[in-house]
């Protein structure tokens, strides 16, 4: 049985049908539009007819409503022609060797990225080299994927012009919420290098915060988000009548700790975004990234778990996410396959599961299955990473048995420019991949609504909006399919 036929879920009441009239204007006597449930009928019979049509369906999903994505690392959702394109603005050089963007000391390893610019080929070896473009699966993905984001390190400078490029693009594909991971300030890793590690982790905390820990790190990120969301507004004409649609998207923060780290900076930055995100409200969270087969994360994997429960304790109200199985067999030993989803739930006390490709691996994989439900532990699945780095299409995914278990589900981006990938393209493959049918894609972007760490009032806007734009796309969804020649807008 194809994974959209499943379950069947409840849905929310409808926006009223007087409501949808008013948006599109689509009604007319001749042809009445659909009640409620009629219309995502209609729709989910016109999505089952294009789904052998790649062009159709790539089509229909763009223009569907997709909630948020609450799994996109903002430095991997930049292309490398942004990166390339700021580079030379910013007068730095390519080395050529590694098609790496560094400052320029004038030797002949290096040229200038203004000149890469004017060099057809060596442009695109830069942009092969920052992505997975033109990349041969048959090699090691793993390993280009993550090498990429040291390619672009410089560009971390440019927080306005990143913010503005992923907004937009968001609103052009529907996404109306975006939650980004990025590390705020580069403060507690050198506060935490200078305090060293204490395995007592209550004393440990209170030498950092007497080391100043909380109160630089606040006022900085708060000032470094201000400038950066300012610019951006710019950037977007917000305010304008030539204003962007993406200046309507709505931007929250997560905080990103390296687990790859010494052991003495992730538990100080741990610290600090536990105490950012209590007092900063666009900073909504804290995860861990980094590969989590890289052999200190692996080593240590435990040991985090276990500052997250003690520094949890002092902080319950901040929500948690965490990477955990993305991992598959053979790229690490065995062990290390069996208890990663499972601590990070119990033990790291996560709210959302990044990945969780490598469950069913776990020890009791359906136990886990149904603990991940009973908890309301969503689980965010990025399709094309999971294919680019654990080299995944075409191998099981764990999918089908999560939305079989009823254990939420959202998909997420994770890091698209990297990718090369888009949000309706993680739709797409949701569709052809997995047979997943209209209501199980609903319920996921509505998952993504319910499911983000953003504040009540916020959420309460998200789900209006949401419903709204639902409602609107099934109405016009359904003409489509009583007027044959007629294509929806």
């Amino acid at each position: 049985m194809k994974a959209g036929g499943l379950l069947r879920w409840s849905r929310a009441a409808s926006v009223p049908l007087i409501a949808v009239l008013v948006l599109t204007g689509e009604a007319s006597p001749r042809h009445p539009v659909p009640h409620g449930g009629n219309r995502e009928a209609a729709t989910a019979r016109r999505l089952s007819a294009l789904r052998r049509d790649p062009l159709q369906l790539q089509a229909f999903l763009r223009e569907m409503p997709k909630g948020g994505d609450l799994h996109n690392h903002l430095s991997g959702a930049i292309y490398a022609e942004s990166y390339l394109r700021w580079a030379a603005e910013d007068q730095l050089c390519i080395a050529t060797a590694t098609m790496t963007i560094v400052a320029c000391n004038g030797t002949p390893a290096q040229m200038s990225a203004g000149d890469v610019l004017q060099n057809a080929a060596l442009y695109n070896q830069a942009v092969d080299a920052m992505s997975m473009r033109n990349w041969n699966p048959a090699l090691n993905g793993h390993d280009h994927f993550f090498a990429a984001f040291g390619k672009f390190g410089p560009m971390a400078n440019r927080l306005a012009e990143m913010l503005a490029e992923v907004t937009a693009r968001a609103a052009s594909e529907h996404v109306s919420y975006l939650e980004l991971m990025l590390t705020p300030d580069s403060g507690p890793a050198a506060i935490g290098r200078s305090t060293g590690w204490d395995p007592d982790l209550a004393r440990l905390r209170q030498h950092l915060l007497e080391a100043g820990l909380r109160d630089a790190v606040i006022a900085r990120v708060r000032q470094r988000l201000d400038a950066a969301e300012s610019r951006q507004h710019d950037l977007l004409h917000c305010g304008t009548p030539t204003a962007d649609p993406g200046c309507a998207v709505t931007v929250r923060y997560i905080a990103q700790v390296g687990r790859a780290a010494p052991r003495e900076v992730v538990f100080a930055q741990m610290l600090a975004w536990f105490e950012l995100a209590r007092a900063e409200p666009r900073v909504v969270a804290l995860n861990l990234v980094q590969p989590e087969d890289d052999p200190t994360a692996l080593r240590d994997f435990t040991l985090h778990m276990t500052m997250l429960d003690v520094l949890h304790r002092e902080y319950p109200r901040v929500p948690i996410a965490l990477h955990a199985g993305e991992l598959a067999e053979g790229m690490v030993p065995p062990e290390a396959l069996r208890f990663h989803v499972r601590q990070s739930v119990q033990m790291g006390h996560a709210l959302r599961i990044g990945h969780g490709t490598s469950v069913m691996n776990e020890d009791r994989p359906l136990n886990l299955l149904g603990e991940l439900a009973a908890r309301n532990v969503l689980v965010e699945v990025a399709l094309t990473s999971h294919e680019q780095i654990l080299s995944g299409r075409g191998k099981p995914h764990p999918l089908p048995l999560l939305l079989a278990h009823r254990v939420p589900v959202a998909l997420v981006t994770d890091d698209m420019g990297v990718s090369r990938s888009t949000h309706t393209e993680e739709f797409v493959k949701a569709v052809q991949d997995h047979g997943l049918d209209y209501v199980a894609l609903k319920h996921m972007v509505r998952n993504s609504i319910e499911y983000a760490f953003a504040d009540t009032a916020t959420k309460k806007k998200l789900r209006l909006e949401l419903e709204g734009a639902l409602a609107a796309f099934e109405q016009r969804q359904a003409l489509a399919t009583m007027r044959p020649d007629r294509t929806p807008r």
